[in-house]
């Protein structure tokens, strides 16, 4: 049996992890814990249920960042495309697969993650370069492999989609993390459908976590278009949070 503060703990938790998925990623490592650890779900219910919330915050942001003249699709629409066809595999394997055993490779995957993202940080504070086209040969491998993951665990997916955005395709951070809200909030909305078909998804706690988490993607990408440092902030932010998330999996705490 639930209590009052539950709900609450869920949504302001889910509030806090649409912002920072916004600004950079990993916001469903606090959704699965709340889900699982709180809220009483069995791992790939909260997968799927998670999808939910996931799909809301990226509907607030995109939605921010296009109020704000921020969403320019065009250049992006291969990488999108790419993205799409392997979360359809991604989710098709999590009908079937539990997730729990990829956790142990995950947790090695944010060390490598961390060491990308300090070294030469400069790479991560500079404009986007329009003329610049990754090699497709390269490219479509990588955004194939970055769709398959989200479509199986969300979790941590938003940190490669910016690495690749980033350090392949030479987006800004801040212009990768507004392709990244409609990317997310595309592929998301399949998988919802799927899981949904399934009958995998609890409603009642996915609505809950929608409610916070399209409060704070549309507050975190309304402040961050307006913000002359967004890109300093949010690369910092990412620091943070695969900090967190590597001595998280590593039991450090």
């Amino acid at each position: 049996m639930l209590d009052w503060y539950h709900y609450l703990i869920a949504i302001v938790g889910s509030a806090f992890a649409g912002a920072i998925n916004t600004l950079a990623g990993n916001g469903s490592a606090i959704t699965l814990t709340i889900l699982t650890e709180m809220l009483g779900l069995t791992p790939n219910v909260a997968n799927a249920t998670n999808r939910v919330g996931v799909v809301a915050q990226s509907l607030g942001s995109t939605w921010a960042f296009y109020v704000n003249g921020k969403l320019e699709m065009k250049r992006s629409m291969p990488y999108l495309i790419t993205m799409l066809v392997g979360s359809v595999a991604g989710v098709l394997v999590a009908l079937w697969v539990s997730n729990d055993q990829f956790k142990a490779v995950f947790k090695f995957l944010m060390v490598f993650m961390l060491v990308v993202i300090l070294v030469k940080p400069k790479r991560w504070l500079r404009e986007t370069s329009i003329e610049t086209r990754p090699n497709l040969w390269i490219a479509i491998p990588v955004f194939l492999a970055i769709g398959f993951y989200g479509g199986f665990i969300q979790m941590g997916m938003g940190i490669f989609f910016l690495t690749a955005m980033v350090l392949g395709a030479k987006y800004s951070l801040m212009d990768a993390n507004v392709v990244k809200s409609f990317a997310v909030g595309l592929y998301t909305l399949l998988a919802v459908l799927i899981f949904a078909w399934q009958g995998m998804i609890d409603w009642k706690m996915g609505l809950i976590m929608a409610f916070g988490q399209i409060i704070g993607g549309y507050l975190m990408a309304h402040y961050a278009s307006r913000f002359a440092g967004a890109n300093v902030w949010a690369h910092r932010v990412l620091v943070v949070v695969v900090i967190a998330a590597v001595l998280r999996l590593f039991n450090v705490f």
